[in-house]
């Protein structure tokens, strides 16, 4: 290890720290200091080869007595944490034949196995598995056997030194193997070496962006010349470079050759590895095209922008350049691929083709950013001006291949986005784009109960205390779509948006829609006593087929990860009962039900129907049932869940009920019923 003579060479290196910055590591370490760590030379008596070749169809599992040794050389090492809880190895420190995964159950290996030494492997009570279609060696448990048949998993922490050990006089320098992209489909047998390859470039579209999100891993796609094959960087959002932005070059880079399913993957081992800073590229850039020189722009502000809109799509073709802060992203998938941006003087969306894009650095929220906005184009849809490329004779998304040239880091660190306090009343198209808060607002009482979305981008209805309402709109596919709006009363935090003259509001995270206080009226948020969502099959509900071939069962289809119940009669007369369980309707002075249903038919069959029963008997046939007035999807041409609203139980309050949905139809007329979010609330 590095020692420093002196205090004053210490104080030096303190003092000079603090003049680093931005969040940057060098990526230079010390030699681990091995010493003292437990090391033996064994007769190996088996090759990396030999070993992978025991591998058939499924695990092999080294028995208990077995007496094999692997050898080969540490290609990897975890210092700077991309590459994890694994070892690679190679057959020779120069010009392998073969590469190997080891799968362990231990960070900071290069501590005890730092690149270049020689291990070795006793392989008794080992495993030889696939992950990804890759060859590794790990053991065979409950989880590995549970997983599949040619599972493994990794070596426990606690068995690494009764199987590896580091030789005691032998320590190699790796050199890596040169390939090229054609010839590494023959050269799989590498597969765990360290590969160099050279005259290579990162893909334009993830030009200036890091190796990594902050704990995210990604795949940043890797070219060559004369080349179409998908070979990908995968980089850890734990490595320590992880922040660090891509070279935007051409060069050599070296890393460790791995493979899952069909895509080629390279692991860094250190940044100082890769040489790509030279111009120009093959795909013909010339300079590095992440530093925008402000020189030789114009600034504008957003309100300058605007104005820049002719009534019709309007060319950019001034260079301009605007500042501002990113206000919201796609993070929870209620916006997807455009961001909303705000200066001073206003805010704007901007549509760009590319997915995930809170996992860019440019587009963190509060973050600022440059935007070029030469050869982009402003127009209106459906009432709201927004920035991107021609699309159908509107404005569309800005191309991917495009972000690079278009969007620019200030290199200012994240501040908060402070929101514009506004009423109801006080609204004005020059708020469209902005980020606003509303205090004090309330769902309406017929969307009590519901979920934010359900099936299909879903309005759901906000009101202040005065009664002036305003639209909440949210998208199918956020990730909050099937959580349930608050019942109370609170503070909104969300972007103001315009459709054909009607304002929405939407919001990025359903926290900005916390609305926890007491109604307007003074009555408590209900609380949720019952709630069935059909994740799990048909949960707390129970189906008797009653006549018919057909009953009651659950699907996604059309809804990807959301399941509802279903009923189709199809041209069969069918009688089907799906009853729930036992509720106690107790505790509370009111009591309601709710529930989300999509009916569908060519041919319209009987509506499905909403009872509630004190006193079942186990037969629905037998039962005496109470008939509820709960509003029914009544749009069965088309797509989408209806909400019920609130369904008032009060004449059952203090009684044990059921909820039943009694299907019928006939030979000749028959509807699809769907079902889902059955919720009983209490207030």
């Amino acid at each position: 290890m590095k020692k420093y003579s002196s205090f004053l060479k210490f104080l030096f290196v303190i003092f000079a720290s603090f003049f680093i910055t931005g969040c940057v590591h060098d990526d230079k370490y010390n030699d681990p200091n091995l010493e003292g760590y437990q090391c033996q030379d064994l007769t190996a008596t088996l090759t990396i080869a030999q070993v992978k070749a025991l591998h058939g169809s499924t695990a092999y599992v080294f028995p208990a007595n077995s007496t094999a040794v692997m050898e080969g050389y540490v290609s990897s090492s975890d210092e700077t944490g991309n590459i994890y809880k694994t070892i690679y190895i190679q057959d020779s420190p120069t010009n392998p034949t073969q590469g190997f995964t080891i799968s362990v159950d231990a960070v900071s290996t290069y501590t005890k196995f730092p690149q270049g030494s020689k291990i070795y492997i006793k392989l008794n009570d080992l495993a030889l598995g696939t992950y990804g279609g890759l060859v590794q060696l790990g053991i065979r448990d409950a989880d590995a056997i549970s997983t599949g048949a040619d599972a493994v998993s990794r070596i426990p922490e606690s068995a690494i030194p009764a199987h590896v050990f580091r030789s005691c006089t032998i320590r190699e320098k790796i050199v890596p193997k040169v390939l090229t992209y054609a010839q590494l489909a023959s050269n799989q047998n590498l597969l765990g070496a360290l590969v160099q390859l050279d005259n290579v470039e990162f893909d334009s579209r993830v030009l200036c962006t890091t190796f990594a999100p902050d704990g995210t891993s990604v795949d940043k796609k890797l070219n060559q010349q004369g080349s179409t094959l998908n070979v990908v960087v995968r980089n850890s959002g734990f490595a320590s470079f992880a922040n660090q932005i891509l070279p935007a070059g051409k060069g050599t880079f070296i890393g460790i050759f791995s493979k899952f399913s069909s895509t080629y993957q390279f692991y860094i081992n250190r940044v100082t590895d890769i040489e790509m800073n030279s111009f120009p590229r093959t795909d013909g850039i010339a300079t590095n095209p992440c530093a925008l020189d402000l020189t030789t722009v114009t600034p504008k502000t957003i309100a300058e922008v605007k104005q820049l809109f002719t009534g019709a799509l309007t060319q950019i073709t001034g260079d301009f350049v605007v500042k501002a802060k990113v206000t919201a992203n796609d993070e929870t998938g209620n916006l997807f691929k455009y961001v909303y941006i705000e200066d001073a003087t206003g805010g704007i969306r901007v549509n760009i083709n590319k997915t995930n894009l809170y996992q860019d650095a440019r587009f963190r929220v509060g973050k600022e950013i440059y935007i070029k906005l030469k050869n982009l184009y402003i127009g209106n849809v459906s009432g709201e001006l927004q920035l991107g490329q021609p699309f159908n004779g509107n404005v569309g998304q800005i191309a991917e291949t495009d972000v690079y040239k278009t969007f620019f880091d200030s290199n200012l660190p994240i501040s908060a986005v402070v929101p514009t306090e506004k009423t109801i009343t006080q609204l004005t198209t020059a708020d469209v784009g902005k980020w606003i808060k509303i205090k004090n607002l309330e769902f309406i009482n017929t969307d009590l109960g519901s979920n934010y979305a359900s099936g299909s981008p879903t309005n759901r209805t906000l009101k202040d205390c005065s009664g002036n309402t305003i639209l909440l709109r949210t998208s199918n596919f956020a990730s909050f779509a099937s959580t349930e709006i608050d019942g109370g009363r609170g503070d909104v935090y969300a972007i103001l948006s315009i459709f054909n003259g009607t304002y929405q509001l939407w919001i990025p995270k359903q926290i900005h829609a916390d609305l926890d206080n007491p109604r307007c009226d003074g009555t408590v948020p209900p609380t949720k006593l019952f709630m069935e969502d059909f994740q799990n099959g048909l949960g707390t509900f129970t189906q008797q087929s009653i006549a018919g071939t057909q009953a009651w069962a659950t699907s996604n289809q059309g809804t990807g990860s959301n399941y509802y119940a279903v009923m189709n009669g199809a041209s069969t007369a069918n009688e089907d009962w799906l009853i729930s369980k036992e509720i106690s309707l107790s505790g509370f002075t009111s009591y309601s039900l709710a529930f989300d249903s999509d009916g569908r038919a060519t041919t319209p069959g009987n509506p499905l129907q909403v009872l509630i029963t004190d006193s079942y008997t186990g037969n629905p046939t037998t039962t005496t049932w109470t008939t509820l007035n709960a509003p029914l999807d009544t749009v069965l041409g088309a797509f989408g869940f209806v909400n019920s609203g609130l369904v008032s139980l009060n004449a059952f309050a203090n009684k044990n009920v059921r909820v039943a949905f009694k299907y019928t139809n006939t030979t000749t007329a028959s509807t699809t019923w769907e079902l889902d979010n059955v919720k009983i609330l209490g207030q």
